[in-house]
């Protein structure tokens, strides 16, 4: 059996690093080590735990089961690790090390992305990966620290922070409503075409409402059958612009779009229900000085 005395600490952050990668190569690009240094960090820890972790074949790198469960432990010592430096160091923790954050595509190019620059200048000893997808992520599973999410949060033991919120609006191409002419109420909508979302759970139903929606009059809920389907935010913006159909697209992303004339609001009035913007990280009593600094830089960029 093997002696935890005996294993280095520092390979299993390699040896985590190598599963949530893929390969050796990926792996030591992300940690800035050579290679072949990568491999014989593996080679040495599979002799210090008396175990085959990874399968190496010429095409691809895969884990053995003993490998995964060994990952499983790995990220939950290596977060312990980081738990405990920071309860010792208060306020005063470094900001340094790997922070991966997960961001839904639209909302990472436009809002991440630069908040994360504003991150590194401040605390140049911190790595930033950001991974942009409009599929849902398993924090563990994908090694994130943080992800930034929109909207709804499914129960969870996650840990979550507000940072801001968001609305949806109507808006169309002015050449769209030079064909079509401009609706006067949500009803209207059912008739037009719809640029579409695929990944929202009901992406052909409009639930909006008007000012405060605390009446019936004050709600509306339409349902569109003419629709040109997408599967990212991006490119519902984009067949908005062109005219493809009217679009229920967030205030941040059309924003400027809207100012210029590009887009125009229908029903200027009704928006969707305000959504949150939320950071979701893995519940600790007290979380790495890393995530901590991450949620006050989007907290100033947001005000």
């Amino acid at each position: 059996m093997a002696d935890v005395r005996d294993v280095n600490l520092n390979r299993l952050a390699i040896f985590v690093a190598v599963v949530e990668a893929g390969s050796l190569t990926a792996a030591a690009t992300r940690l800035g080590l050579a290679k072949t240094m990568v491999s014989t960090h593996m080679q040495r820890l599979e002799a210090e735990v008396g175990a085959s972790l990874l399968v190496r074949t010429t095409r691809r790198l895969g884990v053995t089961e003993a490998g995964r469960a060994f990952y499983d432990a790995s990220v939950k010592i290596l977060r312990a690790t980081e738990e405990a430096l920071t309860a010792l160091g208060g306020d005063t923790a470094p900001v340094r090390g790997m922070l991966r954050v997960s961001s839904p595509i639209d909302y990472g190019s436009l809002a991440v992305a630069p908040a994360l620059v504003a991150l590194r200048r401040a605390h140049p000893q911190l790595d930033v990966e950001l991974l942009c997808t409009d599929q849902y992520v398993d924090l563990i599973a994908d090694g994130i620290d943080v992800a930034i999410r929109l909207g709804r949060l499914a129960d969870s033991n996650y840990r979550a922070v507000k940072l801001g919120s968001f609305v949806k609006w109507v808006v169309a191409s002015p050449a769209f409503i030079e064909q079509w002419g401009e609706p006067h109420t949500p009803a209207e909508l059912a008739a037009l075409p719809f640029c579409a979302l695929t990944v929202l759970p009901h992406p052909l139903t409009l639930a909006l409402r008007r000012g405060s929606g605390k009446n019936a009059d004050d709600s509306a809920t339409v349902r569109c059958e003419n629709a040109f389907l997408v599967n990212t935010a991006d490119a519902c913006r984009a067949a908005t612009l062109a005219g493809g159909g009217f679009g229920l697209l967030t205030d941040f992303s059309i924003g400027g779009d809207v100012a210029s004339g590009r887009l125009i609001r229908l029903l200027p009035e009704w928006t969707s229900e305000p959504a949150s913007i939320q950071a979701v990280f893995p519940p600790t009593s007290h979380p790495p000085a890393k995530v901590r600094a991450l949620i006050d830089t989007f907290k100033k960029q947001l005000g």
